[in-house]
């Protein structure tokens, strides 16, 4: 039977993978000059022991605050950089940036990277982060929070999430509250929870109201511009097209903009729109667009304060935090007056 976390020691995790006290403090700090196979075996001894630093065993860490995204391409990843920048710099830290280049799990490299950073914390944002991974930063005493997780966090996992669900109903509601039955719904990618509440959220509108959900109107993108202009197309090709869709996004609201103009169709007069998270190009399309707010750079500054807290020792009474959307009603949306 393994020892006891609290009892195991760098000098017992040496000994029983063969190797000396500084080839461990090597695998513990990242550092790339250990052999593959000497890395592997001293990692699995860390992980089966569930061994983390203790205080007087603990490197110095940097000033830093790792996040981390999928992919930094859009307005979306701007409004959390400022909300985790606001945050650290309260706190005298500095943000280092980095990308998994569009995969929602990181590379072994981005790891190692990290490792030898020695970061306060890593705030993950719209990635799954693997087991293994979550394990050797762990070991280190490195606190990870995800915003946005991909998949349901686990009860381990701490994550800031927004109430997606509602924020599905409630723009499905508004579009039923103004007389529109054809509804369109055009979600992120099928395999991403807040995608998948939001589309949960319109379906539950829709039944509540009486109404027909027809999977001919539910399309999936990936919450890109061009996502929703090919799927608006697609719709606007069918026989008995929709008087409105919930865009899913922002962005994917401004693809269905252009599919709509190229269509000869007129916002909102021959059709209503609605967007998601509230990006500052809402305010600046043409007409304005109504959405739903996500709280995007106040669920980012918690995510920074809940790694924080947890490197200082702190514990948190909630794992999972959802911060509330709310309806912003603009030009978009207009009563269905019969066509």
């Amino acid at each position: 039977m393994p020892a006891k976390a609290s009892k195991v020691t760098i000098a017992d995790i040496a000994a029983e993978a063969g190797v000396s006290v500084p080839t461990v403090s090597k695998v513990m700090n990242g550092r790339s000059d250990v052999a593959p196979t000497t890395r592997q075996r001293v990692e699995e001894i860390i992980r089966r022991h569930g061994y983390q630093r203790r205080t007087d065993e603990r490197y110095r860490k940097s000033n830093l605050l790792e996040l981390m995204f999928h992919e930094l391409e859009s307005a979306w990843a701007l409004e959390i950089i400022r909300g985790v920048e606001k945050v650290a710099g309260e706190n005298g830290m500095a943000v280092v940036l980095s990308e998994s280049q569009g995969r929602l799990r990181p590379g072994q490299s981005w790891l190692e990277n990290v490792l030898a950073r020695r970061p306060v914390g890593v705030i993950a944002v719209f990635s799954d982060l693997g087991a293994d991974q979550l394990a050797k930063l762990r070991a280190r005493d490195i606190p990870v929070v995800v915003v946005d997780p991909v998949g349901e966090p686990t009860p381990e996992m701490h994550s800031i999430g927004a109430t997606n669900w509602q924020g599905g109903l409630t723009a499905t509601r508004h579009l039923i509250e103004l007389g529109h039955k054809r509804i369109a719904m055009i979600g992120g990618p099928q395999n991403v929870l807040c995608s998948r509440a939001r589309v949960d959220g319109y379906r539950a509108a829709l039944e509540t109201a009486g109404l027909t959900v027809d999977p001919e109107l539910m399309r999936h993108g990936d919450f890109h511009v061009e996502a929703g202009h090919k799927q608006m197309l697609a719709l606007l090709a069918l026989e008995n097209r929709p008087t409105a869709v919930f865009a899913g996004s922002d962005l994917q609201a401004v693809g269905v903009y252009e599919a709509a103009r190229a269509a000869g169709l007129r916002i909102p007069d021959d059709l209503s729109v609605i967007g998601f998270d509230e990006l500052p190009v809402a305010r600046w399309v043409g007409p304005p667009l109504t959405t739903v707010r996500q709280p995007l750079q106040e669920m980012a500054a918690a995510g920074a304060r809940m790694a924080i807290t947890l490197a200082g020792g702190g514990d948190m009474e909630h794992h999972r935090v959802e911060l509330a959307t709310s309806l912003v009603v603009r030009s978009s949306t207009a009563p269905y007056t019969g066509r």
